[in-house]
C-alpha cells in the first residue's frame, strides 16, 4: 500500500446504479481505496460494496465501518468473506466501536475489549478453515465450541483489518492488531503527533516495528471552483457531526476536552438547528478555523493544502467523504484530476 495514498468514501443509501457509475471513474482517476459508510439507521454498506466490486477491477474497498455491538464476529467473517469473493481478494475489514447506538438501546461496555476479541475470533474463524483447526476460543465477551468451523474455504489467509478511534486506548489496539488505524470525521494535523505515539505503544507491545500500521484521516469534503459555495455546504454538513466529536479534537488527546476555540462555539444551539432541520443556519454557527479541522473545503488549491499538512503530520491515507462537491460528481472529478496529482506530485 502506498503509504501517500487517497481515497474515496461514498454513502450506503445511493441506488445501485449510481456505485456502478461513480465506481469505475474513482478507480480510473487512480484513487486507491473506495469505502462505504456503515452508519446507523442507513442501509447495511454490503449491497453497495458488492456492486462497487463489480464494477472495478483493481481498487480496494471495505466498509467504514461494521461494529461488534451490532454484528457478532461469525456474522462479520462472513459478510467480508462476501466481499473477498466478489473483489478476487480485494476486500479490507473496518471495525469500530460504532456511534449512536444508546438511540437503539445499545451499551457500549468495554469498547477496547469487545474489538479486541472480535478481530480474534474473526481470525479464528478464517483460520481454522482452512487449516482444519477448531479448538475453540474464549475470551472475556465471545466463545466459539470446540469443533466449530466455518463451511467455507477463505478466498486468502491474510485479514487487512482497518480500526478506527479516536482515543489512545483504541489507537494502540491498532497499533497491535490492525493494518491501519482511521481518525475518522478530522482533517487536523495536529491530532496525528498523539496518535503516532499510540500506535507506537501498540505495535511495541506486539513486537512490529514502527510504522507499521498506516495512519487514515476521513472527513466531510466539499470540492469546487467556487470555493465559498463549496465552504458553505462543508458548513452545513459539519454542523450534523460536530456536536458529537468536538470533544474529542485535542492534540492532548481525547479526555482533555475540546480545543478553547471549539469550547465557544454554541454546540447546544447548532445540535438544536440540525434536530429542527435547518443545516444552513447550523452550519453558520462553525467558524472557519473549526471548519477546517473538520473537514476538507473549498477549492481544489485549498484542499490540497490540507491534505498536504496531514501527510506532512503522518497519515499515510487521506480519505474524501460524501458529499464530494456540490455534485458528487464533479467533486470526484475535480479530486482525482486536480487534488489527486498536486498532493501526489508535491
Amino acid at each position: 500500500m502506498s503509504r501517500r495514498e487517497l481515497a474515496v468514501a461514498l454513502q450506503s443509501d445511493e441506488d445501485l446504479a449510481t456505485y456502478a457509475s461513480l465506481a469505475p471513474r474513482i478507480e480510473e482517476l487512480g484513487f486507491g481505496t473506495i469505502s462505504v459508510y456503515s452508519d446507523l439507521l442507513y442501509p447495511s454498506p454490503l449491497l453497495p460494496l458488492i456492486a462497487i466490486a463489480q464494477a472495478t477491477r483493481r481498487i480496494r474497498l471495505g466498509p467504514a465501518c461494521l461494529n461488534p455491538y451490532l454484528l457478532h464476529p461469525l456474522e462479520i467473517a462472513n459478510q467480508f468473506h462476501l466481499l473477498d469473493v466478489v473483489s478476487g481478494g480485494r476486500a479490507y475489514l473496518g471495525l469500530a466501536r460504532g456511534a449512536w447506538l444508546d438511540a437503539v438501546g445499545v451499551a457500549q461496555d468495554r469498547p477496547v475489549r469487545r474489538l479486541r476479541e472480535a478481530i480474534e475470533v474473526v481470525r479464528y474463524l478464517r483460520a481454522g478453515a482452512l487449516s482444519g483447526d477448531a479448538d475453540g476460543y474464549t475470551g472475556e465477551i465471545f466463545r466459539v465450541q470446540p469443533g466449530v468451523r466455518l463451511a467455507y474455504r477463505p478466498v486468502r489467509e491474510h485479514l487487512d483489518v482497518l480500526l478506527g478511534a479516536w482515543g489512545p486506548l483504541g489507537l494502540a489496539l491498532a497499533g497491535e492488531v490492525a493494518s491501519e488505524a482511521k481518525v475518522g470525521g478530522t482533517a487536523n494535523p495536529a491530532l496525528l503527533a498523539p496518535a503516532r505515539e499510540a500506535l507506537a505503544r501498540g505495535e511495541a507491545r506486539a513486537g512490529r516495528p514502527a510504522g507499521t500500521v498506516g495512519l487514515v484521516c476521513g472527513a466531510v469534503t466539499v470540492v469546487d471552483e467556487d470555493g465559498p459555495a463549496a465552504r458553505r455546504l462543508a458548513r452545513a454538513e459539519v454542523a450534523t457531526y460536530l456536536p458529537v466529536v468536538a470533544g474529542l479534537d485535542s492534540a492532548s488527546g481525547p479526555a482533555s476536552g475540546p480545543a478553547p476555540d471549539l469550547a465557544e462555539v454554541d454546540l447546544t444551539a447548532m445540535q438544536r438547528l440540525v434536530r429542527a432541520g435547518d443545516h444552513d443556519a447550523a452550519g453558520a454557527l462553525v467558524p472557519d478555523a473549526v471548519l477546517d479541522r473538520f473537514a476538507f473545503s473549498g477549492t481544489p488549491d485549498q484542499v490540497a493544502a490540507q491534505v498536504d499538512a496531514l501527510f506532512a503530520a503522518g497519515a499515510t491515507r487521506v480519505e474524501f467523504g460524501t458529499p464530494h462537491g456540490l455534485t458528487a460528481a464533479r467533486g470526484i472529478d475535480l479530486l482525482g484530476r486536480r487534488v489527486l496529482p498536486a498532493v501526489q506530485h508535491a
